[in-house]
């Protein structure tokens, strides 16, 4: 039934023109506002719909995103630069800068979308 239709997935976020600035500007992704929700092109031909649930939203406990790079200390330098505070985790070993290098998964490092969201950067 659904082998030939393109599925998406979605999250909600309490301000809209706020979600649109942070993953427009300060992540980089081509963003496009129709009929006031966000669909986020998160390359790789995926698209992700961020929808507006104001105050009613409650923000995810758990990744909504992850975004592979190919050296995570330089995505995290820019990204830091770029106004993102980086995550810390108690039980999870972090660098200085928030980055976890533990032996049960990639490299990785969380943060929040203005939303309270959380999303990572981890490296492959």
């Amino acid at each position: 039934m659904f082998g030939t239709t393109k599925a998406y997935s979605g999250f909600s976020v309490h301000d809209t023109e706020a979600a649109k600035e942070f993953y427009a500007k300060t992540l980089g992704l081509r963003v496009e506002e129709v009929h006031g929700m966000l669909t986020l092109d998160v390359g790789g031909g995926t698209e992700v719909l961020a929808y507006p649930k104001g105050e009613a939203h409650v923000p995810a406990t758990f990744t909504i995103l992850n975004f592979p790079v190919e050296d995570i200390d330089k995505a995290v330098r820019e990204l830091t630069g770029r106004g993102v505070r980086f995550l810390r985790y108690e039980g999870f070993e972090q660098d200085e800068h928030g980055i976890s290098r533990g032996e049960d998964g990639p490299p990785i490092a969380w943060f929040t979308d203005p939303s309270g969201n959380i999303l990572s950067v981890l490296q492959e």
